[in-house]
């Protein structure tokens, strides 16, 4: 217990020591670059786990291989742009683009990938199928060009008068609180309530559930569609930000799968975790290395699966 202990202490300290070296420099040489820089990675990880806990949902729990994923962050932030050029209003906007995703998540589970439980090479395979015909698709219909909305009137401009950061963007901050928001919805859902017991129950073992009279196809179907509505939600988010364009699919699908390896499969505060050392490592490395910055995403990676290979928060099945 000793030995391991100070494994860990040792681990621990390779890994924060170059971190507190670095903060301490980058907060003497330049400390409004640096706190906006931090601003900028936990509103980033906050986008980030929006999407990623819905993947969360579908892969780390219902071990469902869903490759479509980024093309349904994609489905739902066209919805969402083209409800509020329409409409003009933001709140439906979100609720547009988190239905959309939902139904065209339920479809994909109802119509085929409950067919292939267990199956993870033939799901994989379909659903890379999928998410290319859905990204030509949406190719087709909003071609090429950029598409980005605009942020609600309310969070439209910068919060002043902030300490030493001066002035930052009230949508970008509002980002923070919606993840937030969302983590403790989520946490609740899957550890305080019945249909979390039974969605957990499902995984751990479906034959069991079943006979004890319970729906099990209707639990998964139900699941699967809140994943792929996070994802639409968060297309909807991301499209003020990041804006919608071709190939937004791919970057949010690498990055939901690079979080949940990471954090720990099946696990919210683990997906949590991994959102924000991801969305920390892409600011800073584009601020102080941009030249390594996708190294530094994939050396995190690396390191994890090698010290942590079931993730930060991940247990052992």
């Amino acid at each position: 217990m000793a030995r391991r202990t100070r494994t860990r202490l040792a681990f621990w300290l390779l890994i924060g020591g170059p971190i507190l070296v670095f903060s301490a420099w980058a907060l003497f040489n330049n400390p409004r670059l640096y706190l906006v820089t931090l601003l900028n990675g936990l509103t980033l990880a906050s986008l980030y786990f929006i999407v990623a806990s819905g993947f969360t949902l579908v892969f780390g729990l219902m071990r469902n291989v869903n490759l479509a994923h980024g093309s349904l962050y994609l489905l739902g932030g066209y919805i969402g742009y083209v409800v509020a050029a329409g409409t003009g209003w933001w709140p439906l906007a979100l609720a547009a683009g988190f239905l959309s995703s939902a139904v065209a998540g339920l479809a994909i589970q109802w119509l085929i990938l409950r067919h292939m439980q267990g199956q993870e090479l033939r799901q994989t395979m379909v659903t890379i199928g999928l998410s290319i015909v859905i990204a030509d698709i949406l190719l087709w219909i909003f071609t090429g060009q950029v598409h980005q909305m605009e942020a609600p009137e309310f969070l439209q401009g910068p919060i002043r008068n902030i300490p030493l950061i001066n002035a930052y963007s009230a949508y970008r901050l509002s980002l923070l609180f919606m993840g937030i928001a969302i983590g403790v919805l989520l946490w609740l859902l899957l550890n305080r309530t019945r249909v979390g017991m039974m969605i957990r129950a499902g995984v751990d073992d479906r034959g069991m559930l079943a006979a004890s009279g319970v729906n099990v196809n209707l639990v998964f179907a139900i699941t699967f569609a809140l994943g792929a509505g996070l994802a639409g939600l968060g297309g909807v988010i991301g499209a003020v930000e990041l804006s919608m364009v071709p190939g937004e699919d791919i970057r949010l699908l690498l990055a939901s799968l690079i979080v949940v390896i990471v954090g720990g499969m099946g696990s919210v505060i683990g997906a949590a975790t991994g959102a924000a050392i991801l969305g920390l490592a892409e600011t800073y490395g584009l601020a102080y290395a941009p030249t390594y910055s996708v190294v530094l995403t994939f050396v995190i990676l690396i390191g994890v699966l090698a010290f942590r290979p079931r993730g930060i928060m991940g247990k052992a099945a």
